[in-house]
This record gives structure tokens, C-alpha cells and sequence, in this order.
């Protein structure tokens, strides 16, 4: 028996089973520290979270500061003049409101009553009262 030694050619080249091959560079983007320019600042995280923080309360503080001068007064306004009106048998709202409204518009009229009365819908029962303001 004769001992053989075996190679490998690669395009013109000899490698033998025992060479290594060169490492494989991480292609991987590379972070670098890069300094802020003059004039710019860069914040962590925490930094921003701060400063969310502090725009917040600003908003807070101005929206008090502001919203304080639309208060109510003290001295109530004066009622509108009404008169209670017993829903009859068969009436409807549209029908009380144009006996209301005289030649006024009748739908304005409509919606003074719901308005009066916190009806949400046009719908009266017999039976019912309601608060019907008097003609101008």
C-alpha cells in the first residue's frame, strides 16, 4: 500500500485539507458615535419622556389660566315666561307647538319645547304636562 496525498484544485489553485480559509467579515451596519454639531442638543430617552412632561403642564397651567375667566355668575338670569299645557288625546307636538308659536315659525317653537321640557324625541303621550313658552 502505497499512502497518497490528496489535494484540491480550485481554478489554478492548490489547497490542501488542512489550510484555513480566511474569516468572513461581519456585514453588519456599524454604529458610530457621532458628536452633535454645535448648537444641537441630543436627548435619552429619559430626556424626552422630561420633556413631554414639561410641555404637558404647560398646556395644564395655560388651560387653567384661560379657562378661569368663563365662569358663571352668581346672579341667576330670568326664567322664560311658559305656561303648562295637558297633552290631549291625539295631539302631537307639531300641533301644540303651531297653537304656540301663533304666526311665529312652528318648528322654532318645536324645538323651544324639547328644549324646555329636555324631550328627546317629538314624541307626547296623552296625559302628559308640558311647559309651553307664551307667544311673543
Amino acid at each position: 500500500m502505497s499512502t497518497t496525498t490528496m489535494s484540491t484544485t480550485t481554478m489554478g489553485t492548490t489547497m490542501s485539507p488542512t489550510s484555513r480559509l480566511a474569516p468572513v467579515r461581519d456585514l453588519r451596519p456599524v454604529r458610530t458615535a457621532v458628536a452633535p454639531a454645535a448648537g444641537q442638543l441630543r436627548l435619552t430617552r429619559r430626556g424626552r419622556l422630561a420633556l413631554l412632561m414639561v410641555a404637558v403642564a404647560v398646556v395644564l397651567v395655560l388651560g387653567v389660566a384661560f379657562g378661569a375667566g368663563s365662569v358663571a355668575t352668581d346672579q341667576g338670569g330670568t326664567p322664560e315666561p311658559t305656561r303648562v299645557v295637558m297633552v290631549g288625546e291625539g295631539e302631537t307636538l307639531w300641533g301644540i307647538a303651531a297653537v304656540a308659536a301663533g304666526d311665529g315659525s312652528t318648528r322654532a317653537m318645536v324645538e323651544r319645547i324639547e328644549r324646555l321640557n329636555a324631550l328627546d324625541t317629538a314624541m307626547v303621550t296623552a296625559g302628559q304636562q308640558l311647559r309651553v313658552p307664551l307667544a311673543e
